[in-house]
């Protein structure tokens, strides 16, 4: 299956597609990245930061990531960061808000409350 051709639509979203194919990057390498991503990210530079921990793969810097767009109130953002790096901890309760939320719209839409 072409999954690129499949996302072509989505193209202008501002959306990404994980994969699970991982640059092979050298160790050194890996570390040199990871801390300049976290100068990026102590500077203010998010979105650089998040572009070197995406690439290296960097745990704890995607979830430092999450953590600031949570923050931020960009919960979906967020989200994606901590599935992606993953730590459920910190996705679960989100998608648990997500969830009751779409449950409470599927509700109101069928003019159907719940007892609570």
């Amino acid at each position: 299956m072409d999954y690129k051709k499949c996302f072509e639509k989505f193209e202008d979203q501002n959306v990404f597609v994980k994969t699970t194919k991982v640059p092979a990057i050298d160790g050194n390498l890996k570390v040199a990245l990871n801390r300049k991503g976290n100068v990026l990210y102590n500077s203010g530079d998010i979105e650089g930061a998040k572009r070197i921990f995406l690439t290296t793969g960097y745990s704890d810097g995607l979830s430092r990531i999450g953590d600031y767009y949570k923050s931020e109130g960009r919960y979906l953002d967020a989200l994606r960061m901590y599935w992606i790096a993953p730590d459920h901890t910190k996705s679960e309760p989100i998608i648990m808000q997500l969830s009751n939320l779409l449950k409470d719209l599927i509700h109101e839409e069928e003019g159907d409350y719940p007892d609570e």
